[in-house]
């Protein structure tokens, strides 16, 4: 089995990291905002967090997944090579697993409006493709 650079996965799981961060502000801020101000206010979504602590954990899951992402593009250099190509193959791997099951059934059960099953997918399966793309960029054996 060929050796991973394990620092280079950390950089690039940081990297990606931001990136994902940057682009879930961007889908929950400028697309889903006036939604859940609206869902709030209608009484389908909580309008004060029940658990405070949410945002930090909810920041080291998305570190987490972008470590996931780093470290199977890493693993799937040998077979696939190094590229883009590769670097979608595990992206779209990753998004399948972090977005499509839990917002599926979270978008059939809940109360809110399907945007939010649909922008909460875009944000995980896009974060999970660019945070990957990001730690192929960075990475090198």
């Amino acid at each position: 089995m060929a050796k991973v650079n394990r620092r280079r996965i950390f950089l690039g799981a940081l990297a990606g990291f931001v990136v994902w961060a940057a682009w879930g502000f961007f889908i929950h801020y400028f697309l889903l905002h006036d939604k859940y101000v609206e869902a709030q206010g209608s009484g389908a979504l909580l309008s004060e967090v029940d658990y405070p602590k949410f945002l930090g954990l909810w920041l080291l899951v998305l570190l987490g997944l972008s470590y996931v992402g780093a470290r199977i593009y890493a693993g799937f250099r040998g077979t696939h090579g190094p590229g883009p190509h590769t670097a979608l193959r595990a992206g779209v791997l990753l998004a399948f697993a972090a977005a499509i099951p839990v917002n599926i059934a979270a978008s059939t059960w809940s109360p809110g409006h399907l945007i939010f099953g649909w922008g909460w997918i875009l944000d995980l399966a896009v974060g999970s493709i660019l945070a990957t793309f990001v730690a192929a960029w960075l990475y090198k054996d």
